[in-house]
């Protein structure tokens, strides 16, 4: 298991994943849903 080496390193945007790469960097891509709640029924 990985651990945290430092909260808060990057701005977070809504609706986007981040990762970390094969090369060690930190990628951001764009969710499948964009981080919408589901509409109840």
């Amino acid at each position: 298991m990985g651990k945290v080496i430092l909260k808060n390193a990057i701005e977070r945007k809504h609706g986007h994943l981040y990762y970390v790469d094969s090369k060690g960097n930190v990628c951001e891509a764009k969710m499948a849903r964009g981080g919408r709640k589901k509409k109840k029924k």
